[in-house]
């Protein structure tokens, strides 16, 4: 199957599951910011708080590629489509290494103007968690030379990490204003930080009120 066509079979999916959720779970979504996301490739870096952004963010981007840790390859059905939409997986036991494979496979999508989607914490982090963004991401701005889009929500709340529990509530995306390349890797590192937990921050204050009466 090409690429092109399972990614928007994805993309229906992603909808689909968007329509159960509002209609069962009385979980709805609000993304802010679509007029900010610049034509060509880019580097998304997402806060993580739940399996939703998995999905969501699909229906965003034109020609999403999610640097993704490699042993989600080994899930069945799931793996698949994450090779056939030719996803970019991450050896995280062997640091040295994956860093050089994924620059290699990012420079690769950026030539055929994808969008790569990147989980800067690595893995979800509960609303109001210590934030512990690793160094993946700033090597990656570094290397491929492609603003990076800043993405802040507030999807924990209502989608628990570990959890099947789904609270009513709307999910709240911010797409915040893109960092152009070649700032210096600390510059960059301060402000991807800054600018997505500041947000998020709001984001989930904003939606704890309602959460928190259900």
């Amino acid at each position: 199957m090409p690429r092109r066509v399972l990614i928007a079979l994805v993309k229906n999916w992603a909808r689909f599951n968007f329509w159960l959720l509002r209609t069962i779970c009385d979980v709805h979504m609000r993304i802010d910011g679509l007029e900010r996301i610049p034509h060509g490739p880019l580097l998304v870096a997402s806060k993580h708080q739940s399996m939703w952004e998995t999905f969501a963010l699909m229906t965003v981007f034109e020609d999403p590629a999610f640097i993704l840790k490699r042993e989600l390859l080994w899930i069945p059905f799931f793996g698949w489509c994450a090779r056939k939409a030719e996803m970019i997986p991450v050896d995280r036991g062997a640091r040295s290494q994956a860093l050089s494979a994924m620059t290699r496979r990012a420079k690769v999508e950026v030539e055929r103007s994808r969008q790569l989607i990147i989980f800067p914490e690595g893995t979800r982090r509960a609303p109001g968690a210590e934030p512990k963004y690793k160094f993946g991401v700033v090597h990656l701005y570094s290397e491929i030379g492609v603003p990076c889009l800043p993405v802040a929500l507030n999807s924990g709340l209502f989608w628990p990490r570990r959890s099947f529990r789904r609270f009513p509530g709307t999910i709240r995306v911010e797409i915040l204003d893109p960092i152009p390349p070649g700032l210096d890797r600390h510059a960059f590192a301060a402000r991807l930080q800054s600018d997505i937990e500041t947000a998020t921050a709001r984001l989930v204050a904003e939606g704890r009120p309602r959460h928190a009466g259900k």
